[in-house]
């Protein structure tokens, strides 16, 4: 089973949002996680605009809190997805040498987003696009996992 974890800046909006529609989705298929590339938001829940998007769609975000990428998550999961370039850019700068090729950006699976970020709803306040795009990349990445296998 692939082990794959979303990760953003603060691990309260996009990753938990991300990882919680992946698990929905394909939680029989793979283990899944979340983590933040930064610590202000070490401990906190899931932001309000997140877990109302999530409840809506019946995932519970109990249990949820977020957490910092460390080395040992580079041995851990399989794939390490950002959910912008800034996250991307930070996760490889802590990489293990010869673990980079774990490392991706979400959209890039989408054959008509490579490249593009998933903004973040901290900022933007748009939770609703932003689950949207997850869930479009979401099964693109299943899609080129099961591809992969």
């Amino acid at each position: 089973m692939k082990h794959i974890l979303f990760v953003c800046l603060g691990n309260i909006c996009r990753s938990p949002m991300a990882e919680g529609i992946f698990k929905d989705l394909y939680g029989d298929q793979y283990v899944v996680g979340s983590a933040a590339t930064s610590s202000w938001e070490h401990g906190n829940p899931v932001h309000p605009g997140t877990a109302s998007i999530l409840e809506e769609m019946g995932i519970s975000t109990d249990g949820m809190f977020s957490s910092q990428l460390t080395i040992d998550d580079f041995y851990r999961y399989d794939y390490i997805i950002g959910m912008d370039k800034s996250n991307v850019e930070n996760i490889l700068k802590i990489a293990p040498k010869g673990t980079e090729h774990k490392v991706y950006l979400f959209l890039d699976q989408v054959d008509n987003l490579k490249g593009h970020e998933v903004p973040d709803p901290y900022y933007t306040g748009d939770f609703e696009e932003t689950k949207n795009l997850i869930l479009h990349g979401s099964h693109a990445w299943h899609q080129f996992l099961t591809k992969k296998e």
